[in-house]
């Protein structure tokens, strides 16, 4: 049986986790009696969490909300999401909503045991976010140990399924020095220079297996361009066909364009009343939501292709769709 301490503290972990608890399933999970139980309740209520019961046959116990908000008690793979989520939107957020999200941030990592911080800040140090940029499936772990690697300039070994193989459950053993995280659409990329093959390389994290450092340190190369947000993107754009492209004079200030889009487009002052939009995606449906968030008369002055034509064709929805 665990001792008291980490026993309260895993009672507190569950009932974080459900709603409600009935108390003969609460301590089995535990794998105590029922009066220990309720005598572990007590010492929660003692440190001010406020658990409410109730009796009876179907009684159980449930977390509530009090006056304050009381400590948190999260796994690994919890604390990692919570630095994750907290970053991405404290990236988008702008105002008094932004720092709000930057503070909370800073509390969570500082709170964290000295392992969890220093994967946590591993993983905000070498992440870089792209248009769109959402919290991914991926395991939390295959995370913190690459951030851990790109901080520590480790080479690293995993299995990786490259485009195509997946089918035939071809898995490679890839050996590489990790330079950034990048988050691109509602997937992560891996920029790495590949010892293998001589070259840069970027593997979709959702395809990578099993990192392992190698306690092999590695003096850090230059990514291609500098940029690993724009290595990600080229190489998607080259698998993709070349994406899309739109340049726009928009009848609004410089600065308030860049407010609102500015963070994934390139904006260029023409007089105090207009600026020129650059913007490219591989997401048809990003450029029509940023061109739409500019909020003010717009002119396309190119776009590619695939752009223009999509552009009707959304134009041509909307205006159908119109009572």
């Amino acid at each position: 049986m665990a001792n008291t301490s980490s026993r309260t503290l895993r009672l507190l972990t569950l009932l974080q986790t459900h709603r409600f608890w009935p108390g003969p399933e609460l301590a089995d999970r535990l794998e105590v009696s029922e009066r220990t139980l309720r005598r572990d309740v007590e010492r929660l209520r003692d440190l001010g969490y406020p658990v409410a019961s109730t009796r009876g046959m179907e009684g159980g116990y449930q977390l509530g909300s009090g006056g304050a908000l009381p400590p948190l008690v999260v796994d690994e793979d919890e604390a990692i999401a919570m630095v994750v989520a907290l970053g991405a939107a404290a990236n988008i957020a702008a105002g008094s909503l932004g720092d709000a999200t930057l503070s909370a941030l800073s509390k969570v990592v500082q709170v964290l045991p000295p392992r969890l911080r220093r994967r946590a800040e591993a993983l905000r140090a070498v992440t870089v976010a792209s248009p769109l940029g959402q919290a991914p499936e991926v395991e939390a772990s295959v995370l913190a140990a690459l951030a851990q690697a790109i901080r520590d300039a480790e080479r690293v070994r995993f299995g990786y399924t490259a485009r195509g193989g997946a089918a035939a459950g071809e898995l490679a053993r890839r050996h590489v020095e990790p330079t950034k995280l990048v988050t691109v659409g509602r997937r992560w990329y891996l920029v790495a220079y590949d010892l293998d093959r001589g070259d840069w390389r970027s593997f979709r994290l959702d395809r990578l297996i099993d990192p392992e450092g190698t306690r092999a340190r590695f003096r850090p190369r230059e990514i291609p361009g500098g940029d690993a947000a724009g290595y990600v993107r080229s190489g998607l754009r080259e698998a993709a066909g070349g994406g899309y492209q739109v340049v726009a004079l928009a009848q609004t200030p410089a600065a308030l364009a860049e407010a609102a889009i500015g963070r994934w487009t390139e904006i260029t002052p023409i007089d105090t009343t207009s600026c020129r939009v650059r913007m490219e995606s591989l997401d048809l449906a990003w450029l029509v939501v940023a061109l739409g968030k500019l909020d003010a008369p717009l002119v396309i002055e190119s776009a590619s292709p695939a752009a223009m034509e999509g552009l009707r064709a959304w134009s041509g929805r909307l205006a159908a769709a119109l009572p």
